[in-house]
């Protein structure tokens, strides 16, 4: 038998009271269960939605490559390599990778060039992104504590490489909330051909309020989220009045009840989700976007139509008020080809993958400077891991992972454009100058959102948990 619903005054028509009466039976302990699992991540009370200081950046859009990008194919020129091709590790280090197989030094696969006014080194891979040279910060010293997929992609971002951790995007959305109250705080934008390693967890609330989970859009089908549209039959005058009497009935049950942060978030996330009925297939028509913007981003391109949607919808959702914008690229694990996972063929892996990302990246990246949203956007680009100086195995033309050193890119508010920071060792194997730990990156990245890494916490089973743990120091040098 179901508990039995609270006690209500006779003339007082509650939330919960329509709850318990339209939803008794199994519904009733769903909805007794659901509150029950989120008590302890209502514990807390929401913060102020006001930075610690003044921000550089107002929203954030991260590229995540999933597989683990080259880093000697992409943005760490290492002509040493082409001198030692074909020798060993032999002095120099023992093979970080996940399979640990015997392998040769391997020169890049493809040229190097200095771009721009800035001479950053990018190789041919990525022409578009090179042609973004002189707005880059390329970071080439950044290091992850797992050589394996899942772990990596979960440190790099949640900060942990366990599972159960909030991710960035739910830190901030926590931490500030959101410019519209239309959409959500934090978007996902799987790749259309897959999941990355780990899936959902890359964007989970963890222990934080449900609320500030990334909202995955279906990227794979016209309709971005499933059964939103509001039901045909339903006349326009009869949904305004439902959701008229909803709010009322929320507004009574707020005042009526001040202390239960655990039924308030439920509602909140049920009301986002209602108010996202007009607002999502607005946000999400690209129809309505100039032909020469489409042309831009490549979407009539078929080897990259579905990435380049993804793009461009982003920067919709981002001039509309979203918070944190998360952009996958890779993903269906055990498929070498729709990931950055280059064991066996890595030039072959990277040109097919490299084929998907790099116009729409540097597309996106063009659109936000000449609309001015360059100004206050934090642009990140990143991987879980680089890979390996060294073959994959003796006479091989693949790269195993390689956590000691891999590079990635910003670019945007308050980041300083035109510049490198760090340096590898002249084979690509370790660190040579500045390292910089996920935490490092994570504590840079809250910075520019006006947020002190070490004050944006979160009680939880007697810690004040934060993203970067008990580590993370700002990456002054990348700062403008």
């Amino acid at each position: 038998m179901p508990p039995n619903p609270p006690s209500e005054a006779p003339s007082l028509l509650s939330r919960r009271h329509f709850l318990w009466n339209s939803g008794g039976g199994l519904g009733g302990i769903a909805l007794a269960w659901l509150m029950n699992q989120e008590q302890a991540r209502a514990s807390s009370p929401p913060p102020t939605h006001q930075p610690h200081f003044p921000p550089k950046a107002k929203r954030i859009v991260q590229i995540f490559c999933a597989g683990g990008v080259s880093h000697l194919e992409t943005f760490d020129y290492k002509p040493e390599l082409a001198r030692m091709h074909g020798m060993t590790l032999e002095g120099r280090g023992e093979n970080q990778g996940f399979f640990g197989q015997p392998g040769r030094l391997m020169q890049s696969a493809y040229p190097f060039r200095q771009r721009g006014q800035s001479g950053a080194w990018i190789s041919d891979l990525l022409p578009h992104i090179a042609s973004c040279a002189d707005d880059l910060c390329i970071v080439n010293s950044l290091f992850a504590k797992s050589n394996n997929h899942t772990p990596a992609a979960f440190q790099m971002n949640s900060g942990f490489t366990l599972n159960g951790f909030p991710s960035m995007g739910a830190w901030l959305s926590y931490g500030l909330g959101s410019e519209n109250e239309n959409l959500p705080a934090f978007v996902v934008l799987p790749d259309p051909r897959g999941l990355p390693a780990g899936g959902s967890i890359n964007w989970t609330a963890g222990f934080l309020p449900a609320n500030h989970q990334g909202v995955p859009f279906r990227t794979h089908s016209p309709e971005p989220i499933a059964d939103l549209h509001t039901p045909s039959h339903v006349p326009t005058a009869t949904r305004a009045a439902d959701m008229s009497l909803l709010a009322s009935m929320n507004r009574d049950f707020a005042q009526a009840h001040p202390g239960e942060a655990t039924f308030a978030a439920r509602l909140r996330s049920y009301e986002l989700a209602a108010r996202m009925q007009s607002s999502i297939p607005e946000a999400t028509d690209l129809d309505a976007e100039p032909d020469s913007i489409k042309r831009l981003y490549g979407i009539d391109d078929p080897a990259n139509r579905g990435f380049s949607r993804n793009c461009l919808m982003a920067r919709r959702l981002l001039e509309r008020g979203v918070r944190f914008v998360q952009i996958l690229n890779g993903g269906a694990f055990g498929s070498p080809r729709i990931n950055w996972d280059g064991h066996e063929n890595l030039k072959d892996n990277h040109d097919t993958q490299a084929a998907t990302m790099d116009r729409p990246v540097a597309a996106l990246l063009q659109d936000l400077k000449q609309r001015g949203m360059l100004e206050d956007t934090l642009f990140i680009w990143s991987t879980e891991f680089g890979r390996s100086p060294v073959t994959q195995g003796v006479g091989s033309t693949g790269r195993d992972h390689h956590p000691g050193v891999f590079s990635s890119f910003l670019a945007g508010a308050g980041i300083k454009p035109g510049t490198r920071y760090g340096k590898s060792d002249d084979i690509g194997y370790g660190i040579a100058e500045n390292k910089v730990t996920i935490p490092d990156f994570h504590a840079t990245i809250l910075h520019l959102l006006g947020l002190n890494h070490e004050k944006l916490t979160y009680y939880h089973n007697g810690i004040d948990r934060r993203l970067t743990n008990v580590e993370g120091q700002v990456v002054s040098g990348i700062l403008s």
